[in-house]
């Protein structure tokens, strides 16, 4: 891979921001990350992707309607989501609402396809968590052939039938690039070489080089299936700040509590400083200077072999300004640096 190729991108969950002391309102929300998007275009940023979820303090329930409104404010950014959750999706409106998302932004849609973390999603357009495999694997197989066919027919469990069903707007022949997201797990690494997906690890703690053995799990498989080698990419959290000091400090008076309030809710640990300052120095938080970003970035680049990685730069509460600096320095500065750094050590695929 050329340095040139590797790509940085922004991740965001629509979490709720504030100016000044003042929470943002969620309608407020979603319009800043229509300019935030637009800051990222101008800084150079190759794609802005968002999530979905279904709880208080975010914004990214409609995820195609808001990457839409994202399409008509800017030109050449590139338009995805870190995470749909297609388990509780229904993949012919899946379809429909990204190829309308494509042909308004020109051919710039994209997206990473999750089984879902967070669950809300399930009760809410009521599945039940007791099919969670057999729902993603069902509307995966149909979602692909909707992309990769002409015309579908086709049965399951979970949605009624479809007879040489055509829909409309079309996609591109073979679909838009879909990634398969990765929290973990083995069986989800096979699932996406075993259809020719691109793989994006979700690696939101602990050292990213234990993902490693599934990068390379994945690159066998797809030699097993007979399938061409297809890109993995990164998705952590962080925030780049003018020295690292101030990154360090401003990350921790937001990350901490929201942290603190996932550990309670799901039973991860605890977010002590001491905890907190090793997944910065050698864990999976992506706080600093652009200099010591960028060098954290190339080097998980290299031990990971990857071609893109995005920074998931929003987290409760997270001062709008911050949020800017960070946008305009990823694009400016990190991106750059690390792609000066890969050129001088280049990623062996």
């Amino acid at each position: 891979m050329t340095a040139t190729a590797f790509e940085v991108g922004l991740n965001s969950f629509g979490e709720v921001a504030t100016d000044g002391d003042r929470p943002l309102s969620d309608a407020e929300t979603v319009r800043l990350l229509v300019e935030e998007a637009k800051l990222a275009e101008a800084a150079g940023l190759d794609v802005f992707s968002l999530g979905e979820h279904y709880r208080p303090g975010h914004t990214d329930s409609a995820t195609p309607v808001l990457l839409a409104a994202i399409a008509t404010a800017t030109e050449g950014i590139r338009l995805g989501t870190s995470v749909t959750v297609l388990s509780t999706n229904d993949p012919v409106r899946l379809y429909q609402e990204f190829s309308t998302l494509d042909a308004v932004s020109n051919g710039r849609a994209q997206l990473v396809l999750g089984r879902a973390s967070a669950t809300e999603s399930f009760p809410l357009f009521g599945y039940d968590l007791a099919d969670y495999e057999e729902l993603f694997e069902e509307k995966l197989d149909l979602f692909l052939r909707l992309q990769r066919e002409e015309a579908v027919t086709w049965s399951g469990r979970f949605r009624p039938p479809l007879v040489e069903q055509r829909l409309h707007p079309r996609m591109p022949p073979g679909g838009i690039p879909t990634w398969i997201g990765v929290g973990g797990s083995p069986n989800s690494v096979v699932r996406a070489a075993r259809y020719g997906l691109p793989l994006m690890l979700a690696i939101i703690g602990g050292r990213p080089q234990r993902f490693a053995g599934h990068v390379e799990l994945y690159h066998r498989t797809l030699e097993q299936y007979g399938h061409a080698g297809q890109p993995v990419a990164q998705h952590s959290l962080g925030l780049v700040a003018d020295t690292d000091e101030e990154a360090v400090e401003t990350w921790w008076r937001y990350w901490q509590p929201a942290v603190a309030r996932l550990a309670q809710e799901r039973g991860f640990y605890k977010p002590t400083r001491e905890r907190y300052e090793a997944e910065i120095e050698t864990g999976a938080l992506f706080v600093g200077s652009p200099e010591t970003v960028a060098r954290k970035i190339a080097t998980m680049a290299r031990d990971l072999r990857l071609s893109r990685f995005d920074l998931k730069y929003d987290v409760m509460n997270l001062p709008r300004e911050a949020r800017a600096r960070s946008i305009e320095l990823l694009g400016r500065e990190v991106a750059p640096r690390v792609r000066e750094l890969l050129a001088k050590e280049p990623i062996h695929v």
